[in-house]
Order: C-alpha cells, then sequence, then structure tokens
C-alpha cells in the first residue's frame, strides 16, 4: 500500500500541471518545481531515511513517514500560491524519503535472498507500476471534475487507511543497537542543499543566462556541496552512507542504472504529457487514460516476468534488456511525434518505454538490495534511490532545456508554433533514449549470474526380469 501510495503521488501530479501553472501563475520554466522540488527532497533526505529505517527500526519510522505525507498532500491542496505548493511537495518529498526505504527494508528483510525475494520484489513492484497507472488516470479524471486541488487531497485517505492497517499487520520493531549512536544531519542537509541548487541553476539558465553570477554560482556551490557530502561520511562517527558501502560494485552498478532510468522516466512523462496536451490537445482526462497502456504494460512487466527472469537470466541479464527496451520504446516515441500526428503514432513507443521500464525498475532494487547486510537494507535502497530521485530533477531539467531550446518564452512573446515545439520535443526524446541506452550498457558492469550445477543423474533402480 505505501508503495502504492509513492507511485501515484508521482504520477498523479503530471496531468494536472497546466491546470497548476495557470491557477497558480507558474511560469513555463519553473512549473517543473512541482515535481522537482518533490524530487529533489526526496533524493536530498533518502540517505537519512535510510539509515533511520535502520536505526530506528522500519515500523516507527514508516508510521511517521505516513503522517507527515498525508499532511502534507492536506497543505498542498489547500496552497493559493505557486510558493506554497512548491514549499509543501518538498515536505511532502521528506514524508516519501522516509517512507521508500522503511517500506523496502519490510519487504526485502523478509524473504530470503533468491526465488522468494526475487517473487515479494516483483509483488512490490508490480504494485509501485500499478500506482503509476491508476496515478496518470486519477490524476486526469480529478482535475477535470473536481479540480487540480484534488489530486493532493486524494493521498490523504490512502496515507490514513495504510496507517490503519499497521498494527494489525506490521509486527514491533526489535530494540536497535545503533539507535543511540545518532544522525548525520549535516550530511543530509548538505546533499540536499547541494541538489537542490544544481537543478535550480538548470531552470534557470534558459531565462537567466548560463554565465549569469546567480546560474553559474547556483551550478558551482551545488556541485561542490555534493562533492563536499563524501567528505563529511568519511569523517563523522555516524554517516548517512558507509563509504564501504561504495566499493559494492553490484550496489554502484544498480545506482548508476537508476540514475538513468529515472531521468528518462521524468522526461519521458513530461515530454509524452506536454505532447498530448498541448499538441493534440487532450483534456486532464484524455491524457490520464493516455497514460493506461504504459502503466499496465509496466506493472506487467515488473511482476512475474520480472520474478521469471531474475529467477532464469539473473540480476544482470534483466537489468540490461530492460534498459535496452527501454531505450528502444523511448526513440519510438520521439520518432512518433510529428506535425499532424495521432496518439496512435506515439502508442507503440510508450507501450514499448513502459514495458522495459517496469522490468528494469524491479531489476535495479533487486541488484541494490543483493549481498547487503539486512542491517544495512534500508541504507542500500536508499542509495539507489537517492540516484534515482536526483536523475529525476536533473533529467527533467536538462529535458526542459532541450525542449524550450529556440523557443520564446518571455511574458508577452507570441505562442510558438506547433511545429517548433514539436521539433523540440522530438529532440529531447532522442536524449532520453540515449539515457536509457546509457543505463543497458552500465547494467553490463555487473558480475554474471554463476552456472547452475548439474543436477545429480537421477539413480534407476535396477530391474531384473524373469
Amino acid at each position: 500500500m505505501a508503495q502504492f501510495i509513492i507511485a501515484v503521488d508521482y504520477n498523479i501530479v503530471f496531468v494536472a500541471l497546466p491546470d497548476i501553472g495557470q491557477a497558480l501563475d507558474f511560469s513555463p520554466q519553473t512549473l517543473q518545481w512541482v515535481v522537482s522540488s518533490y524530487a529533489v527532497a526526496f533524493g536530498g533526505f533518502l540517505l537519512f531515511g535510510g539509515r533511520a529505517a535502520d536505526r530506528l527500526g522500519a515500523r516507527r519510522v514508516f508510521v511517521a513517514a505516513l503522517v507527515l505525507f498525508g499532511v502534507s498532500a492536506l497543505v498542498g491542496g489547500l496552497a493559493d500560491s505557486a510558493e506554497v505548493l512548491v514549499a509543501a511537495r518538498a515536505v511532502q518529498g521528506l514524508g516519501g524519503a522516509l517512507l521508500f526505504p522503511a517500506t523496502l527494508t519490510l519487504v526485502v528483510t523478509s524473504f530470503e535472498e533468491g526465488p522468494a525475494r526475487n517473487k515479494a520484489l516483483a509483488v512490490w513492484g508490480a504494485t509501485g507500476s500499478g500506482g503509476l497507472a491508476a496515478g496518470a488516470l486519477l490524476g486526469g479524471v480529478l482535475t477535470q471534475w473536481l479540480g487540480w486541488e484534488w489530486v493532493f487531497f486524494f493521498m490523504a485517505p490512502l496515507a490514513l487507511v495504510a496507517l490503519l492497517g499497521v498494527p494489525a499487520l506490521l509486527a514491533p520493531d526489535a530494540p536497535r543497537t545503533g539507535a543511540r549512536q545518532g544522525f548525520d544531519i549535516p550530511g543530509a542537509l548538505v546533499v540536499t542543499i547541494g541538489a537542490t541548487l544544481v537543478v535550480f541553476g538548470l531552470v534557470s539558465g534558459p531565462e537567466s543566462g548560463w554565465t549569469t553570477p546567480r546560474v553559474l554560482g547556483s551550478l558551482i556551490v551545488g556541485l561542490l556541496l555534493v562533492a563536499s557530502f563524501f567528505l563529511i561520511e568519511s569523517r563523522t562517527s555516524a554517516p548517512l552512507a558507509p563509504l564501504r558501502m561504495f566499493r559494492n560494485r553490484t550496489l554502484v552498478t544498480s545506482m548508476m542504472v537508476a540514475f538513468l532510468h529515472m531521468s528518462a522516466l521524468s522526461g519521458g512523462y513530461y515530454l509524452f504529457t506536454t505532447y498530448i496536451q498541448n499538441i493534440l490537445d487532450y483534456n486532464a482526462l484524455q491524457a490520464g487514460l493516455a497514460f493506461l497502456p504504459l502503466g499496465l504494460l509496466a506493472m506487467l512487466a515488473g511482476g512475474k516476468i520480472a520474478a521469471a527472469m531474475l529467477n532464469k537470466t539473473g540480476l544482470r541479464g534483466t537489468l540490461s534488456l530492460g534498459m535496452l527496451i527501454y531505450a528502444i520504446g523511448m526513440a519510438a516515441m520521439a520518432a512518433g511525434m510529428v506535425a499532424g500526428g495521432t496518439y496512435w503514432a506515439v502508442l507503440p513507443g510508450v507501450a514499448i518505454y513502459g514495458f522495459g521500464g517496469g522490468l528494469a525498475f524491479t531489476a535495479i532494487f533487486a541488484t541494490a538490495g543483493s549481498g547487503v547486510d539486512p542491517a544495512e537494507q534500508g541504507v542500500a535502497s536508499a542509495l539507489a534511490s537517492t540516484s534515482q530521485q536526483i536523475g529525476a530533477a536533473v533529467g527533467l531539467a536538462v529535458i526542459l532545456v532541450i525542449a524550450n531550446s529556440g523557443l520564446d518564452l518571455t511574458a508577452g512573446a507570441p505562442a510558438p508554433a506547433d511545429g517548433d515545439v514539436i521539433s523540440g520535443l522530438r529532440v529531447a526524446g532522442w536524449v532520453t533514449a540515449a539515457a536509457a541506452f546509457l543505463g543497458a550498457v552500465a547494467a553490463l558492469n555487473l558480475r554474471k549470474a554463476p552456472a547452475a550445477a548439474p543436477a545429480p543423474a537421477e539413480e534407476v533402480p535396477e530391474v531384473r526380469v524373469s
């Protein structure tokens, strides 16, 4: 249920973006902060959430995160300005950063590594993909019939339902001996502020100019803060992410692929939403329905198909193939975006990238937890998801820069021609496909699964014929 909530919340906002931008006076460039503020806070505090789950107990963190998530969703629905909404989304991202590793820790530590865990993660991954599908449709229905505010109000009762199930379904946390060691709050703040400044620079560059002190300073300071995070981790007595974990080849590879996966996903969602709503003139409900094939195929691939492939071909083969299919779908979607085009021209690409993305999603987190001590599963899942969420924020910012390059988006300027918009969307689509392809190549860094030992020959009883 918690994974469903996280997935719904990510996707339910996309089809409501045009209405949100109009209601709260966002500009075309700043509108992405409705998504990016959540993604940056989510990514920046995931390590803190992962360590909290390991030290304080996953159940305790799970409950606190659901409360924070639900309350911030209510504030977002009541927002009467762009600033309030962006702030509420950032707090909601903090709630998600606590909820995600707690949820995954509860799943992973309940099953042994191998087929049992693969099956459990497939259920978890399929639930997430189902949430993405439901989020797109719900976002369209709620925005069309009740208004954009309800894409936020809707999250509060979902969080309440999950909370009501805690006493009966989750056993109390065992005592944690590491709870007294404290948390690396400076590290969490440094990496969050650094990521925020980097994304701010990428967002502001097209409007303000890349060489202006504000933009250039944000990028430089942000990158320095992200780099200094590793120095802080090497010296603190209670690191968010012990540096020895970065010597885990499997974990680092999963982080690389997670970054590229979410960069492509956030960019692809934005491009598809813009094309069907701004070019094909779909309303919010039609846009939500248009996302259904993507979400349903992602749910299918991330569920039983992912479990079967992980058991048969291993982490390396499943992850690389998923990202390759993902890249092919992205490229096909970009090729289908033409002047005078239709939804049916982009649907094959959207369906293919949904299938590949769902397969890769489950494989990423199966990879992240492989060979990691149970006491550090929270941090391992947080590292992979941190890469994923920062990838979402950075990827969306870069895609916006590419898609809007050559367009005059200043106030009072005439609306750009559809042909110019489509040209920018198509180029940005090729870039997302390239990011997914790089993820397929990066997955080959994983070690090949050892060959299965031959089964012992079955003894055939001697038969005497008289």
